[in-house]
């Protein structure tokens, strides 16, 4: 009985595996494999086609925005870095659109509804706008930015406590160059105040400590001497050099301070230089410059 039960069950088992395995092959067998080669030639051949059109199509367009912009850079009265930024914001749109509109096309050729897709994107967007504000905050205080020309590349900014070069600026965020090498990365929506070190004459200040009893008569004739010598060969220099004489620079220190307008961006390259100068001047002329600022007595 028992050898009789387990023949029948092995004899179930192996129909059973000869039906799946037939089943198998006889689907296998009625597979088109022709057409299905063929359809996938197609389709490749499509894709092919949809990303040698998007690479010329984004090739030429490059190359036309950038000789659109190197021809206003040759014509006068331009800012420069204004230029600079709309070339690059043009890219971007320009590149981000193509990629949009491929992205289209590669999805519709293979069977997915776009129309679907943009509808639940949509459903998707709602959900998640509440959560989305930030990111809208950062787009529209970017295009006002950009629209009222508050910032360009190459700009000096300080934004808050981050201070440095623009070397890029889009909706999202703007890229600002520490003078120590540091990129800050700085979302739109929390640039409030813009400090642009770039748009106006900038003013280098510099003071050289004095000691109380020094004679100052002798030190405004060195300096007047160091002003005629070096002023003339820094054009960047927008106005003469202005000293307001002996002053209290706190906590009873004194100090003869002496102001210099300069190009934007030139300020500090100004300072050091005219520092040099005029302390080197009054050392050889045997006028002592403390090391360390010397508090006047009472």
């Amino acid at each position: 009985m028992n050898n009789q039960s387990d023949s029948s069950v092995t004899t179930e088992v192996v129909d059973s595996v000869a039906k799946q395995t037939s089943f198998f092959i006889e689907f296998w067998q009625n597979i088109d494999w022709k057409s299905l080669l063929s359809a996938g030639i197609s389709k490749a051949i499509q894709m092919f086609f949809f990303f040698f059109v998007y690479f010329i199509i984004k090739k030429i367009g490059n190359v036309f925005i950038t000789r659109t912009f190197k021809n206003y850079r040759g014509k006068k009265n331009i800012s420069l870095s204004r230029l600079d930024t709309l070339d690059n914001l043009t890219h971007n749109i320009y590149n981000a659109v193509l990629g949009f509109f491929l992205a289209y096309a590669i999805l519709s050729e293979i069977g997915i509804p776009v129309g679907t897709l943009l509808a639940g994107a949509g459903v998707i967007g709602l959900a998640f706008s509440l959560g989305a504000q930030g990111f809208v905050s950062d787009i529209v205080n970017g295009f006002f930015i950009l629209l009222e020309k508050q910032v360009d590349i190459g700009d000096v900014v300080t934004f808050s406590d981050i201070t440095g070069t623009v070397v890029d600026v889009n909706l999202k965020t703007t890229t600002v160059k520490s003078f120590d090498g540091t990129l800050n990365f700085v979302p739109n929506r929390y640039i409030t105040i813009v400090s642009n070190l770039s748009r106006e004459d900038m003013r280098a200040r510099i003071n050289i400590r004095l000691e109380p009893s020094v004679d100052m008569e002798k030190v405004n004739t060195i300096i007047e001497q160091v002003n005629e010598r070096f002023v003339p060969l820094h054009p960047e220099i927008t106005q003469e050099p202005v000293s307001l004489g002996l002053m209290d620079i706190g906590d009873g220190f004194l100090a003869v301070r002496i102001h210099i307008f300069t190009l934007n961006g030139s300020q500090y390259d100004i300072q050091n230089i005219f520092f040099q100068e005029y302390v080197g001047a009054l050392t050889k002329a045997g006028i002592t410059i403390p090391a360390t600022p010397v508090k006047i007595t009472p």
